[in-house]
């Protein structure tokens, strides 16, 4: 059976390793692009945008894609908004592989937000050490805030015109662990912590160290999904969607 799936996390990375061993299936891994240098993968990959629902909609077409399963990142929702219309269109059976949301717990101090220019007000006139955990695309909004120093990891170098003045840039890729991540709180004395509600344990060790520390924490809010997208939380239950999806048309 011929899958296309939506790749950039975790979850996809252990779906394709599956996949990838299972000769039941003939699966591409599709990858946006936005990291310049991606980790291996054990699948045939495409790396590039589909050129919106209508080149998403040709592709599966062309390729006689039977199941598309969308395990991109919780807040590509763009691409998943995309995946859902063009499945729809195409005839071809979707899944949406989305991790669990973050929740709070006793001793953590959260809000949430519903975009970044909030969280950039949010964080008041007087100037504050901030670590900001949010990707390189979503720096901007907190130009507007100029007044305090600011901490950015990425796994990329971001654009040097989207950094707020007073930035330090480290660069970085997940997992990271508690010991870490408590060292880097105090390194760089954060008094904040600003982050999008991404889910997954690749990146939580910093929700831990600022409970520990007594930081306030920012959150921007997941993005609502399409309406009527099935979902499931992980790539075990997303690869027993696949097969039961297999048995059921006697592929």
């Amino acid at each position: 059976m011929r899958v296309l799936l939506l790749g950039g996390t975790t979850e996809a990375r252990a779906l394709a390793r599956a996949l990838a061993g299972d000769a039941r299936f003939r699966a591409t891994l599709s990858l946006a692009g936005a990291t310049r240098a991606p980790l291996p993968q054990p699948l045939p990959a495409r790396v590039g945008g589909f050129g919106g629902v209508a080149g998403l909609v040709a592709y599966l077409r062309a390729e006689g894609i039977a199941a598309l399963v969308d395990a991109t990142h919780p807040f590509a929702a763009q691409m998943t908004r995309h995946a859902a219309a063009a499945a729809a269109l195409a005839g071809v059976a979707l899944l949406r592989v989305e991790r669990p949301a973050w929740s709070a717990g006793p001793g953590d101090d959260w809000r949430e937000f519903p975009d970044m220019p909030a969280i950039a007000a949010a964080l008041g006139e007087a100037p504050r050490r901030v670590w900001l955990t949010v990707g390189q695309k979503e720096l901007a909004p907190f130009r507007a805030a100029p007044q305090h120093d600011y901490l950015i990891r990425s796994v990329d170098p971001p654009a040097p015109e989207s950094l707020p003045p007073r930035a330090t840039v480290l660069a970085a890729t997940g997992p990271f662990t508690l010991e870490g991540e408590r060292a880097l709180l105090r390194a760089h004395r954060i008094g904040v912590l600003v982050s999008k509600n991404s889910g997954g344990s690749a990146t939580e060790a910093k929700l831990q160290a600022a409970r520990e520390a007594g930081l306030p924490v920012l959150l921007l809010a997941r993005p609502p999904a399409p309406e009527g997208l099935r979902a499931v939380p992980d790539a075990e239950a997303a690869l027993a969607w696949l097969h039961g999806l297999r048995a059921e048309r006697g592929a």
